[in-house]
């Protein structure tokens, strides 16, 4: 807490501001805003660089417009990194499925249920039989190919078995969602029929799905010993998109669905 506060003083005193100054600009801001907590006034801006009192999130933002800092900066200088908040997300083990709501820099390094080897070529087969290992270090701007900004991402959950084995619970999945209507037919085998990524009243699913008129059915994968389950559309589910790549692990320890849990078995 110390170092950071110096280093909001130095930047201040750098600029020539005097702590009237500050408060009279973050008057301004908190009026801009109609909202107090954005207000630094003398009395708080001397114990947040004199004690190395905390600013709250607000008075830190003001801090940074007043001195034209990088807010990511300034959090880092309190031990608050947000290239690692995709990291620690991996930390929690969260049973249902849900959409992935955390965007990373291209330097961020997250933990997937992939790694790839330095200089690897993703367009030479030879080099696939080593992409899925055990979970690990993964840049984020290794997964270029994935149209980073243009898809949404998933997570299916630790108990999600609706599509194993295809899909495994903790996997990652990637969500087209410019792909939203359901292809009735057209396909060959289980592997070529579109899985889609939905959210109905009960949370997130992946499932392979089926339209007739206003009827949705998910139907699971046969082995996941699942039901189908069916909706009205569009009032009780929405088709979020068409998953087109998956990240899982194939270690079979973490794959083996623990018998005790299968409903009916």
């Amino acid at each position: 807490m110390e170092e950071a506060a110096q280093k909001l003083k130095r930047v201040r005193e750098r600029l020539g501001l005097k702590y009237r100054h500050v408060e009279e600009a973050t008057t301004r801001i908190a009026n801009a805003h109609e909202n107090d907590e954005y207000l630094v006034s003398l009395s708080r801006l001397s114990d947040i660089e004199n004690k190395g009192t905390m600013p709250t999130l607000y008075r830190l933002y003001s801090l940074c417009a007043v001195y034209r800092l990088d807010f990511k900066e300034a959090l880092s200088w309190y031990g608050i990194k947000l290239e690692q908040l995709p990291i620690d997300a991996t930390l929690v083990e969260l049973p249902r499925t849900q959409l992935v709501g955390i965007q990373a820099n291209e330097d961020t390094e997250v933990h997937l249920p992939i790694s790839l080897e330095p200089g690897i070529d993703l367009a030479k087969t030879e080099f696939l039989s080593r992409m899925i290992q055990r979970w690990g270090k993964l840049p984020l701007v290794l997964l270029q190919n994935m149209d980073v900004k243009n898809h949404l991402y998933g997570l299916i959950g630790t108990e999600d078995w609706f599509m194993f084995p295809i899909i495994a619970p903790g996997s990652l999945v990637v969500i087209d969602d410019s792909r939203r209507k359901i292809i009735n037919t057209g396909w060959i085998t289980e592997f070529e029929r579109p899985i889609y990524f939905v959210e109905h009243r009960n949370g997130y699913c992946c499932a392979w799905c089926s339209q007739k008129e206003d009827r949705i059915t998910l139907h699971p994968h046969p082995s996941s010993q699942y039901d189908p389950e069916f909706y009205t559309y569009p009032s009780e589910i929405e088709i979020i998109g068409q998953v087109t790549q998956v990240a899982m692990t194939l270690d079979p320890a973490v794959r083996r669905r623990p018998r005790q849990e299968n409903s009916g078995l």
